[in-house]
């Protein structure tokens, strides 16, 4: 199963030193599930993959938001996991905060990592103002919102496994 894990650049410089993607207790990933394939409405697993690399980079602007040293790009890392490896919660399947999120018991080994997407260098600038704006956006404010959804006119460039030094250095 292929799996979207939210990272930021600390967190992927971590990841490379240790090996491994997370520490003690759940990682919080993304990925195809029944509730994202109901929300999304589509059959193109390809679309859903998006949706789901998406969610997670949405995943990683909160993370950006928590930690206002990390540089401002988002990074997600696709990983492939065993089946069952990733659990969705019933409860919060259509919950439009935690659709296709999933958890995972442990940390993964970054060797199971396909590949990395972050933001351009470029991006950095409407990251930064989409992170402070995220709180105010969580509570209704239309244009928060608006500054936060301008995060999404960036697409998250593709990276080999083999990149992440670069990314990182």
């Amino acid at each position: 199963m292929r799996v979207y894990v939210p990272l930021t650049l600390p967190g992927l410089a971590q990841a490379h030193r240790t090996g491994t993607i997370g520490t003690g207790g759940p990682l919080t990933a993304y990925a195809v599930t029944p509730g994202l394939r109901e929300w999304y409405v589509s059959d193109d697993i390809e679309e859903l993959e998006y949706a789901a690399l998406s969610r997670a980079a949405a995943g990683s602007l909160r993370l950006l938001a928590a930690d206002p040293e990390a540089a401002r790009r988002r990074v997600v890392v696709a990983v492939d996991v065993p089946d069952g490896a990733a659990t969705a919660d019933p409860d919060r399947g259509l919950d439009p905060a935690s659709v296709g999120e999933v958890r995972i018991a442990g940390p993964v080994p970054l060797a199971k990592a396909a590949a990395v997407h972050a933001d351009s260098d470029e991006a950095e600038a409407d990251v930064t103002a989409a992170a402070d704006a995220l709180g105010a956006a969580d509570l209704g404010d239309d244009d928060a919102r608006f500054t936060v959804d301008g995060a999404e006119d960036h697409e998250l460039l593709w990276y080999g496994v083999q990149e992440i030094p670069g990314l990182v250095g």
